[in-house]
């Protein structure tokens, strides 16, 4: 399946979103007998973790079990790391019906939990997340008129509705610090690319959101912003109310850098590339094959597949493809969400969950998770 988690290396907190690498879109991960820039895979520890070389790997929570004084949450998604003094923490949404939501876990320097603690209650389907510029997290409910909350990862102010960010189906954010604008994708079948422009950067409790649409004109490719007239209507979908809207089939994961912003469809398996200065979008992988060059390169890339072999692999920007880094065993019919780097790129946190949390029948037993953390010489 085309809906992958990523994180990418660099200064500061790596970017961790839901989409599809340029170069092996449709890869399905490492090829067999693929090796890495950190060599090949040692045999798994006692939790089913391999790693390479100098690699070392633990379970920080699990579903239903107590960490740092709260009872960790089910199906964990989307995640992030902000710092916090010397320290850092780890934020989690929680893919549940009815009692979804996120959690955030706080570490002291030397890695040790200090405490742990919900930020959001009293939501739902929360998979959509990406932290903001000022340190906030966005979490999105995954539901018809889910809403985005956001929330204090230090867990001292209450999580807020967003409801001007729109009411829709929130499958993925991401930020765009140039513009000041957050882009959001919907997860329906004709779902659409919208961004919501702040009224001040920062605050985002009132601003106008924004769909992508059709430009006028022969030139292909051009496309253009048009205001939704009512975000939070609860009758007419915010994709049905303006014309020009561009639809796509079923939009993933979106990740904004470097005047980017890239975007999957995973019901055509399709990436997309929407630069944002010449506003101009383009499809780079469609059918099997690259279609124009990656939008940005010169960062290692870290890619986890929905199906297949339960690894993450990386991309560096002089290989052809990609090579693992982890593989994990004994977890069939999971996937991997929340891939984070600490500020310091030292350590790289993910959750497993069982693909059956998109049943809502199931118990939370059935749609437990497991976040783990991987210790090692990442490279910069």
């Amino acid at each position: 399946m085309l809906r992958r988690t990523y994180a990418r290396t660099g200064p500061c907190t790596a970017r961790a979103l839901n989409g599809s690498l340029w170069r092996v879109a449709a890869a399905g991960g490492s090829a067999p007998g693929a090796e890495g820039p950190y060599g090949p895979l040692l045999p798994p520890d006692h939790d089913g973790i391999a790693l390479p070389a100098g690699f070392s790997g633990r379970v920080i929570a699990r579903t239903g079990h107590t960490v740092g004084g709260l009872r960790w949450h089910a199906a964990p998604d989307a995640g992030a790391c902000v710092p916090d003094g010397e320290g850092w923490i780890y934020v989690s949404n929680s893919a549940v019906p009815l009692l979804g939501g996120a959690s955030a876990i706080k570490f002291r320097p030397d890695g040790s939990v200090r405490d742990a603690y919900r930020i959001l209650s009293g939501a739902t389907l929360n998979r959509a997340g990406c932290a903001t510029p000022w340190r906030t997290w966005l979490s999105g409910e995954s539901t018809v008129l889910g809403r985005i909350f956001e929330c204090d990862p230090y867990g001292v102010r209450a999580a807020m509705p967003r409801l001007a960010m729109g009411r829709f189906k929130h499958q993925a954010l991401a930020c765009d610090a140039d513009r000041r604008v957050v882009y959001l994708t919907e997860d329906e079948d004709d779902g659409c690319l919208y961004r919501f422009r702040p009224m001040d950067w920062g605050e985002l409790i009132e601003g106008e959101l924004e769909v992508l649409c059709h430009a006028p004109g022969p030139a292909p490719g051009r496309v253009a912003w048009r205001p939704v007239p009512s975000p939070a209507s609860l009758f007419t979908p915010a994709r049905h109310q303006v014309p020009e809207a561009v639809h796509f089939a079923r939009t993933g994961g979106c990740h904004y850098a470097d005047g980017v912003l890239a975007l999957t469809t995973t019901g055509d398996g399709k990436v997309w590339a929407y630069d944002a200065a010449a506003e101009r979008l383009d499809v780079i992988y469609g059918g099997g094959r690259l279609l124009a060059d990656p939008p940005h390169r010169g960062h290692d890339l870290y890619t986890a597949e929905d199906g297949g072999a339960l690894e993450i692999s990386v991309v560096t920007p002089d290989a052809a493809g990609p090579g693992p880094l982890l593989r994990l065993t004994g977890q069939d019919r999971s996937k991997i969400t929340g891939l984070a780097f600490s500020p310091d790129g030292r350590r790289l946190y993910f959750s497993t969950r069982p693909t059956l949390a998109r049943r809502p029948s199931r118990s939370l037993t059935a749609i437990g998770g497991t976040t783990y953390e991987i210790t090692g010489p990442f490279r910069p």
